[in-house]
């Protein structure tokens, strides 16, 4: 048999990887009843739900009938970027305050491709901001700095 689309090997051991390790480590948790859930019960079959999706992805890639699709080249500096980028936002948070935080956060990471615009992450970054603002702080009340440390009293 072979590969036909790489892409989707890649994706299907990805799933089944993840989903293994989380059935292994929920299988050590109690499990419980259909009726009387422990707590290792829905993680456990999340997990193999996970694996099977994972086998079906991959057993798709040998298909006559896949896509011929090969693995791009890793990059390693736009997975820096966006990791570099959420390192900055735990950084920047408790000096500049939540909001500035978050729109450099949005303007790092969509540096790291050539689809955005600056507009459109603008519109991104002001939405992001209202959206996190009233989830955050207006409905589950928890305390973030909102602006600099400078401009508080």
């Amino acid at each position: 048999m072979k590969i036909r689309n790489h892409r989707d090997f890649g994706a299907g051991i990805m799933y089944m990887v993840i989903g293994l390790f989380f059935t292994i480590v929920a299988s050590q948790y109690q499990m419980g009843t259909a009726a009387k859930m422990g707590p290792g019960y829905f993680p456990f079959f999340l997990g193999i739900l996970m694996t099977f999706l994972g086998l079906l992805v991959l057993l798709q890639a040998f298909s006559a009938k896949a896509a011929i699709e090969r693995i791009p080249k890793f990059n390693w500096r736009i997975i820096a970027q966006i990791t570099g980028s959420v390192v900055l936002y735990g950084l920047l948070l408790p000096r500049l305050g939540f909001l500035i935080a978050v729109v450099v956060l949005v303007f790092v990471s969509a540096s790291a491709s050539k689809e955005f615009t600056w507009k459109g992450t603008a519109i991104n970054a002001a939405f992001l901001v209202a959206f996190t603002y009233s989830v955050f702080v207006l409905g589950l009340k928890l305390q973030f700095p909102l602006l600099p440390v400078f401009l508080q009293q």
